[in-house]
C-alpha cells in the first residue's frame, strides 16, 4: 500500500441528487507523483466525484480530506467562449492569474502554446484549445492537477501526445494528477491507478489489472478495440487496488500502431 501522505483523500463518499443515487460508498486517494484515472460509462458519476473531491459539491455522506493549503490546477472538459467576446489566449491565461510574464512564457513553451498567445480563443483547434486549458491549470503551480476529459475534441494522435505531456509534467513537477477519461486503453501507458465507476467502484488497481477485470469487461467489453489494448508501461514500484493488488517491476508491451 502507498504510505505517502495523500494530497486528497475521499472516504465512503455517497451522493444523492433529486432522489437519485449518483455515488455509492466511493473511496479515492491521490498521492504526490501519482496519476489516478477515473473511467466509466456516461452517467457513472465521474465528474460528480471530481466535484465532491474539489469541494464544489457536498457529499450526502462520507468525508473528503485535502492537504492544508493544497494548490489545485483544474482543467475542465471544454470552455465555450462566445463569438462576440474578444478574448485572446494571453488575456484568457492571465484572467485571475499572476501577471508573471516569465512564468507565462515558460508554461506556454512547455505546453507548446507560445505561438497561440495573440490568437482569439474562438479560432483554436480542438488540440490547441485543450493545451491552452492545461497551460492555465499549470499557471497555478499546482500540487494537484485535476483534468476532466483532457483530450475532449482532440484527434487520436493528439490524444496520445497530450497524455504523454501530462505524464511528463507529473514527473517534472512531482504533482499528483486526478484525471477523468472515457477510454482506459488510451490512458493505460500514463496511469498508475484506475477506478472504474458505475455509481459504485466496479474495480480498481493497475490499469492492466482493471482492463482484464470481469466488471470492466462487462461494462466495456463490446466496445473495446483490440488494436488499442497494447501499450508500453514501465514502473518499479507497487500498485495496490481495492479489488486486487498488483506487484511488479516492469511491464513491457509493444506500442499500439497509429
Amino acid at each position: 500500500m502507498n504510505t505517502t501522505p495523500a494530497l486528497i483523500e475521499a472516504e465512503a463518499i455517497t451522493l444523492e441528487l433529486h432522489g437519485r443515487e449518483i455515488l455509492n460508498a466511493i473511496d479515492l486517494r491521490v498521492a504526490p507523483g501519482e496519476i489516478v484515472t477515473l473511467i466509466g460509462p456516461n452517467g457513472a458519476g465521474k465528474s460528480s466525484l471530481v466535484r465532491v473531491a474539489l469541494g464544489l459539491l457536498p457529499p450526502t455522506s462520507g468525508r473528503v480530506t485535502r492537504r492544508p493549503g493544497l494548490r489545485i490546477g483544474y482543467m475542465p472538459q471544454r470552455l465555450s467562449v462566445p463569438d462576440n467576446l474578444p478574448l485572446t489566449v494571453r488575456r484568457f491565461l492571465l484572467l485571475g492569474a499572476s501577471r508573471d510574464n516569465q512564468r507565462l512564457q515558460a508554461v506556454c513553451a512547455r505546453t507548446h502554446t507560445e505561438h497561440l498567445l495573440a490568437q482569439p480563443m474562438q479560432t483554436l483547434s480542438g488540440g490547441e484549445h485543450q493545451r491552452v486549458l492545461l497551460a492555465r491549470a499549470l499557471l497555478r503551480q499546482p500540487e494537484l492537477l485535476v483534468l476532466d476529459e483532457p483530450v475532449q475534441g482532440v484527434d487520436v494522435t493528439g490524444q496520445a501526445d497530450l497524455y504523454a505531456l501530462i505524464a511528463s509534467l507529473r514527473d517534472e513537477l512531482g504533482c499528483g494528477v486526478l484525471m477523468v477519461s472515457h477510454d482506459l486503453h488510451l490512458v493505460m501507458a500514463q496511469t498508475d491507478h484506475v477506478l472504474c465507476l458505475n455509481t459504485h467502484v466496479c474495480c480498481s488497481g493497475h490499469p492492466e489489472h482493471v482492463s482484464r477485470h470481469p466488471a470492466y469487461l462487462e461494462l466495456f467489453g463490446s466496445a473495446i478495440n483490440p488494436s488499442l489494448a497494447v501499450y508500453t508501461h514501465h514502473h518499479d514500484h507497487t500498485h495496490d487496488g481495492l479489488h486486487g493488488d498488483v506487484d511488479h517491476h516492469a511491464h513491457e508491451h509493444p506500442e499500439a500502431g497509429r
